[in-house]
């Protein structure tokens, strides 16, 4: 029997191709009776015969011949559709679509988004980053990547990657120079990167010790808003950056910048993907949320 929901179609085909009732039932796991009612229905349905039939012989009608000869193709696009879809929940294929910030994805590209694909060669992601938060359903996402502390309540949020934090840094050259700060209200007589948000606000750095949040509205000869560009700026001995530590860990542990005032940036709420409830999710969806959950496997 069809499991496709086409059974009284690939009823139709199956006897045209066969011949014989009998043949076609034992094609489609039908009895005979089973199977002439489900002619019969189709027939009654569409108000003319399909099949001329005797004790002996089954044959065509003109009008079965032209309905066998217009469903034929559609039934086998449907069915090869329909196995395409269901080998998706078999083996991880297909498409994943990801909305995340930048810097969310720049810490979970490697260690988890590629090192899924490398496991999951017929998977396609589609990475989208931007710095609003969207409506992941409304606009076609199957995932999202944000702070646990900006996930929406009615979403399934997974922790992924390590512990988060600032980093206030500047090249040796520059603290050479200009000599380091102690607290942060000692960044006011040093020159800084200044931040604008997506939204076109000015970022005021954020810093909290022994529970007492501190906000300081830096000063300094550029303003920028994308990370890559605030890396350069800083590399080149131009003032203090203030980072996502995973974006200048490399060059903190190479000594090519140096980081201060990291008493002051405790941990962040970690990264998450979320996503909504759902039924009968895919391969490739429940690969990556696996992985995600036991990043260590």
């Amino acid at each position: 029997m069809s499991k496709h929901g086409l059974t009284e179609f690939d009823a139709v085909l199956a006897i045209a191709r066969r011949g014989s009732f009998r043949a076609a039932a034992l094609e489609l796991d039908l009895s005979t009776t089973a199977l002439s009612n489900v002619i019969g229905k189709v027939e009654r349905q569409l108000g003319v015969r399909l099949f001329n039939r005797t004790t002996r012989s089954v044959s065509l009608t003109d009008a079965g011949r032209n309905f066998v000869d217009q469903i034929g193709p559609a039934v086998q696009t449907l069915h090869d559709a329909m196995g395409a879809a269901r080998s998706q929940q078999e083996t991880p294929s297909g498409t994943l679509r990801i909305n995340a910030f930048a810097t969310g994805a720049r810490e979970v590209l490697g260690p988890l988004l590629l090192k899924f694909l490398r496991r999951h060669p017929q998977v396609h992601i589609d990475l989208v980053t931007e710095g609003r938060i969207v409506d992941i359903v409304a606009e076609g996402f199957d995932l999202g990547l944000r702070s646990a502390d900006l996930v929406p309540s009615d979403m399934i949020a997974v922790p992924v990657g390590p512990p988060r934090s600032f980093a206030v840094v500047a090249s040796p050259e520059y603290f050479k120079a200009n000599g380091k700060p102690r607290v942060p209200p000692d960044l006011l007589r040093l020159a800084c990167l200044r931040i604008r948000l997506p939204n076109g606000a000015l970022h005021r750095w954020q810093f909290e010790k022994d529970g007492q949040p501190v906000q300081i509205d830096v000063q300094g000869p550029i303003t920028l808003d994308e990370a890559s560009l605030a890396r350069i700026t800083v590399l080149d001995h131009v003032g203090i950056g203030y980072f996502m530590e995973s974006d200048v860990r490399e060059d903190i542990e190479a000594g090519r910048l140096v980081r201060v005032l990291d008493d002051w940036t405790p941990l962040l709420a970690p990264l998450c993907l979320y996503y909504p409830s759902r039924r009968n999710p895919s391969a490739a969806f429940k690969a990556l949320i696996d992985m995600a959950r036991n990043p260590a496997n």
